[in-house]
């Protein structure tokens, strides 16, 4: 995967005169074909008594179907979270609905979880060699009469067939989806999913993904319910839907959720609260912005006990995840 990622910096020029869901697609469909590879073992983690090879992690979205999952282990990371996948496909929010924001080094996405359903991705899971630790993330269908039932199904299903489960109340992109995130509803879903996750006996891990735009009393109010309901790790956190006033790109207007590097200081604000807050009673994922090995380890040292990353991959090549495991 080195010659791999050697090549993307040299077709990157070309590769951004692509629409951007158009090159997403060919990276998809490239590692699909891809024969993968060992993740390489470098300070293993061990969490929700899984043993990951090392701490960073592929977050989703990158791989909603899981159709390229061991080309995407091929390039180094952990663990790979495919989806969001819900319980019936659908096509997603209308088209452009992903931008690069190439002087930013950001993207913004209003995909509106598009996938082709939960079936589907689990059959191809199946059939996957997964040399590291494979999670599944879960969301509920936009046009759902009962989106808590959503969850539950989805995290019975993906618990037959993860290592974990995420369950993903986050996006910005499904009208209504963040209301879950605070309590009483979250505590309604959590239970419920955590009913879902028992597989002949055996609790599957189940992760908590929130945003990073929560406010101090939402984000409270969040780890505690992750906390009474026994979930073993959240995830901080998603795409924001605010705007820093540092951005230069002329896409900075379109709506939906902004990733990339202008999200670090932001979510590296909202790590250090869900730790203070959890007080080491739940572990925390850090996600958001994390485009060098130097921001890597910033996060792993303020506490994060892995990370995940995904947009960076867009601006600074799948060589990436290399150079942050050879800094570790």
């Amino acid at each position: 995967m080195f010659k791999g990622a050697m090549l993307y910096d040299l077709l990157k020029p070309l590769i951004f005169t692509l629409d951007a869901e158009r090159a997403h697609r060919l990276a998809i469909r490239t590692l699909a074909w891809s024969s993968g590879g060992t993740p390489p073992r470098v300070r293993p983690v061990t969490l929700a008594g899984i043993e990951f090879p090392n701490p960073v992690g592929l977050a989703a979205g990158l791989d909603k179907d899981g159709e390229a999952i061991d080309g995407l282990f091929g390039l180094g990371f952990g663990s790979v979270e495919i989806g969001s996948l819900t319980p019936c496909p659908q096509a997603g929010n209308p088209k452009p609905r992903l931008f690069r924001l190439v002087e930013d080094r950001a993207v913004i996405n209003r995909m509106g979880f598009n996938n082709g359903g939960i079936d589907a991705a689990l059959a191809r899971v199946a059939s996957a060699r997964r040399p590291g630790v494979l999670g599944i993330n879960v969301g509920a269908n936009k046009d759902s009469d009962d989106r808590i039932a959503d969850y539950r199904q989805g995290v019975g299903k993906a618990a037959r067939h993860a290592d974990y489960v995420t369950i993903n109340v986050s996006s910005p992109n499904t009208p209504g989806l963040r209301d879950l995130q605070s309590r009483p509803a979250l505590d309604e879903l959590l239970a419920a999913c955590d009913a879902a996750r028992v597989i002949d006996g055996k609790r599957v891990p189940l992760f908590l993904k929130i945003a990073p735009d929560l406010d101090a009393a939402g984000l409270d109010g969040a780890v505690r319910a992750a906390i009474d309901q026994g979930i073993d790790a959240l995830i901080v956190g998603n795409t924001t839907i605010s705007r820093p006033d540092s951005l230069r790109s002329p896409q900075a207007a379109e709506a939906g959720g902004l990733s990339g590097k202008p999200l670090a200081a932001l979510a590296m604000t909202k790590l250090k609260e869900a730790l203070a807050l959890s007080g080491g009673q739940l572990p925390v994922i850090a996600a958001g912005g994390i485009d060098s090995p130097q921001e890597a380890l910033a996060r792993l040292e303020a506490g994060a006990a892995m990370v995940q990353l995904y947009s960076a991959l867009v601006h600074e090549g799948p060589g990436l995840v290399r150079r942050i495991l050879k800094a570790l």
